[in-house]
């Protein structure tokens, strides 16, 4: 079933005569990795492909990086718009225009709370690491060989999904492939140092403002943080700068679940949620919005404010799902 999703998509992207590759508002490393990584394979085979977005400096360093085109100047009449690492309600309004009018509307995902809904056609693989590895796996079939750029692009996926083959969702498979990127001679420990460990200066201070203020609940199991407009702009923050934070604020000793809660200019609030494992974080998602979803240990949401009843309506439902 997976094998007939993978190369049916593959034979329509083929069939194309133009293709958009976009992601989530916001790209995060698997999610350009594989918009990358599958541009770089369309056009292997002779398939014109644009990739939507404009990288944080998290990602400006990867091959075909700077080929990437800004969600503004996005046109309308792509053939084939393909949805990486997401779905189609978290699209910026000039990418979701673009996949309306397509003829081709697919999706790649990894996610189990993704659905088939709205799409032509669709790859879904919820029990795997990354929408990344789903494309390495797919490489032999499509007669694609593996090379030095591609292995850059599909590492940098694997890596962000695994937070370096450290989360639960690595498993022997992830590991294999992780060795066969290696032999392409990728710059490995340069990779995840750009993508997991560095930082700006203005990440730093805003880091340094949410830590200094989390706040706890429900007898220390549930650690909440706030990254303001007010933050924003008296730090000067950038895309990429948000990355990480709450994966830290998951990990105090005694914490179950961790939310950060980020305003955004245009009135929204986007949870980014984490679980050790006790609460379904999806489930979470799902219950805050209908477009909310993603992993059982990883999710994310966006609802209308104020931040403080979106702060509230999290706990609510996590005091609810928690044993």
């Amino acid at each position: 079933m997976i094998e007939q999703q993978a190369n049916g998509l593959f034979a329509a992207l083929c069939a194309s005569s133009s293709v958009l590759l976009t992601g989530p508002l916001g790209l995060d490393g698997d999610s350009v990795g594989a918009c990358l990584a599958l541009q770089y394979i369309l056009e292997a085979r002779g398939i014109s492909a644009v990739v939507a977005g404009t990288p944080s400096y998290r990602y400006d360093w990867m091959p075909q990086a700077d080929r990437m085109v800004p969600d503004v100047d996005l046109r309308d009449d792509y053939d084939a718009v393909v949805v990486m690492d997401g779905d189609r309600h978290r699209l910026t309004p000039q990418a979701l225009r673009a996949f309306n009018n397509a003829r081709v509307q697919a999706i790649v995902d990894h996610h189990g709370s993704t659905q088939t809904d709205g799409y032509t056609h669709w790859w879904l693989q919820p029990n795997i690491a990354s929408t990344c590895q789903m494309l390495y796996q797919a490489l032999a079939g499509w007669g694609v060989p593996l090379t030095k750029d591609l292995a850059s692009h599909l590492y940098t996926g694997t890596i962000f999904d695994t937070g370096g083959f450290r989360y639960s969702n690595t498993t022997p498979e992830t590991h294999r492939m992780g060795a066969a990127l290696l032999s392409q001679g990728i710059q490995a420990a340069e990779i995840c140092n750009r993508v997991l460990i560095e930082c700006s200066t203005s990440s730093l201070r805003l880091s340094g403002h949410v830590f200094s203020n989390a706040t706890l609940h429900l007898d220390g199991q549930l650690a909440v943080g706030r990254a303001t407009l007010d933050l924003k702009h008296r730090f000067n923050n950038v895309d990429g700068d948000l990355e990480g934070i709450v994966d830290k604020l998951v990990h105090i000793i005694g914490v179950k679940v961790a939310f950060l809660l980020v305003e955004r200019e245009s009135g929204d609030i986007k949870y980014s949620l984490r679980s050790r494992g006790a609460v379904d974080m999806a489930d979470v998602a799902r219950e805050l919005s209908p477009q909310g979803g993603g992993h059982p240990k990883a999710a994310g949401a966006t609802v209308r404010g104020p931040i403080d009843k979106a702060e509230q309506d999290a706990i609510r439902i996590i005091a609810r799902l928690l044993p």
